[in-house]
């Protein structure tokens, strides 16, 4: 019933599609990741020898203090909220949970040093870094590659098939289906690799960026080097230079990348449910399904449609986080805060979109017969070929010439033959446009799918 009475679609009619992602981005998810940043902290502090009042910890501490965070619960997350409801504050909530696990074992005399001289946003920045990180690595990113291994499968199944295209909605030189498949491909593959290999950058230098209190307290310790290890520790890079937030000026860059990949299958969306529409392509049918409720002919290209629709929602919300979270007044507000966790919220509804999308491939296929129709009936597309043969051989005015017969007009096969006949050009070049169809002018289409 819990589905039935959310508010967003992500937790309600969608949630079963997406729900790999509340490991990364609910309110659990969140408490999880400060209490890992805290006690990952708290052992690395431990190992520093030039804070001698904290003993290194024993492997056997070690592994107690990190199955706080490997082991979170829901029992966990709720007494983190209970303590919430008095402190008022979150990550100091993060702090006395850890305080409680402690309390009672020789690690109590060192209570202390949990949250040693560093602020909420040290432990913030990180969490919400690494659940960003984890999200995409391990749960989008899979769906978003098999989006691009189905278009290059598409590609390679049908670099051969010649299919008319339209430019400005007219018909133009021909391609193959492959060859317009592999260039969303290669547009996907390009931004991917860029999502998979960004780096995201983490800040761990006190209350306004100085490391302040550490150093006053222990100046003898490296603490650029130690935040250096301690973020990279994490799978981040240190941000040295920094106000009490860390700009989160890489985040905006992931998301934008983000972005761009929604942007290119927005596109990809849009042309297929054209080539559904032009009757070039076909959907396979289910029989259970109904395509309407009145019409039962129909087959509606509603994966493509649910797919454009998220991902326009995804970067909305994209966009916001790629402008606010940059943009902090001096050395801090909270205005970041509640942006940042809507993040988990965009990356599900590029996530929904990409399932979205591999089912409505997973239907797609080509209808020869309307495919060769469209050529037949607009040979015009060969003017160019004829045009650019009459200038090789230095005729004047080939491009007016061809402009004058087929401009506006309704071309046959055997007219733009009859035109070729009365040219004055080598007897080779004549026979080569004479045995020119729309469905033989596609040039090198089909070998720009191996260029994928």
């Amino acid at each position: 019933m819990q589905k039935l009475t959310a508010i967003s679609p992500i937790d309600g009619r969608y949630q079963n599609k997406v729900k790999d992602l509340s490991r990364y981005f609910s309110e659990m998810a969140l408490m999880h990741y400060r209490v890992l940043v805290e006690v990952e902290y708290f052992i690395a502090l431990s190992l520093e020898k030039k804070v001698a009042e904290l003993p290194p910890l024993s492997l056997e501490d070690q592994k107690k203090l990190r199955s706080f965070y490997k082991n979170f619960s829901i029992k966990d997350t709720q007494e983190i909220k209970d303590i919430e409801t008095t402190t008022n504050h979150d990550v100091k909530a993060v702090e006395y949970f850890f305080r409680n696990k402690i309390k009672n074992t020789p690690l109590e005399r060192y209570s202390e040093f949990i949250h040693f001289a560093i602020t909420s946003e040290d432990v913030n920045n990180l969490a919400y870094s690494l659940m960003w990180k984890d999200g995409i690595n391990r749960v989008y990113f899979k769906s978003a590659v098999d989006v691009f291994h189905q278009l290059k499968s598409f590609a390679i199944e049908y670099r051969n098939q010649p299919m008319l295209s339209l430019t400005h909605g007219q018909s133009a030189t021909p391609t193959t289906v492959g060859k317009e498949f592999t260039v969303f491909a290669s547009r996907l593959k390009r931004q991917l690799v860029q999502l998979k290999h960004h780096k995201l950058l983490g800040k761990f230098s006190g209350a306004t960026g100085t490391w302040s209190a550490q150093h006053l307290v222990y100046p003898n310790v490296d603490w650029i080097e130690f935040s250096k290890n301690f973020v990279e520790s994490l799978g981040l890079k240190l941000n040295t230079i920094t106000v009490q937030i860390e700009p989160h000026d890489s985040l905006a860059e992931s998301y934008d990348v983000l972005k761009r990949i929604n942007v290119i299958l927005t596109d990809f969306c849009r042309d297929a449910w054209m080539y559904i529409s032009r009757g070039i392509f076909a959907q396979k049918k289910k029989e259970s399904e109904v395509g309407s409720s009145t019409m039962p002919h129909k087959i509606n290209p509603i994966q493509f449609e649910n797919a454009e629709g998220n991902l326009g929602l995804a970067n909305v919300y994209l966009s916001h986080l790629a402008e606010k979270l940059p943009i902090s007044r001096m050395q801090r507000d909270l205005s970041d805060s509640t942006v940042l966790r809507n993040q988990g919220v965009a990356l599900a509804h590029s996530l929904l979109a990409c399932k979205s999308i591999l089912s409505g491939l997973s239907r797609l296929t080509i209808n020869k017969i309307e495919l060769e129709k469209e050529l037949n009936e607009n040979p015009e597309v060969l003017a160019e070929a004829v045009q650019t043969i009459l200038r090789k051989h230095g005729i004047p005015n080939a491009y007016e010439k061809l402009k004058e017969l087929t401009h506006g007009q309704k071309m046959t096969l055997e007219t733009i033959r009859e035109f070729v006949n009365e040219l004055d050009i080598p007897e080779d070049d004549k026979q080569k446009l004479l045995n020119l169809r729309p469905e033989s002018y596609t040039g090198l289409a089909n070998r720009i799918v191996d260029l994928l």
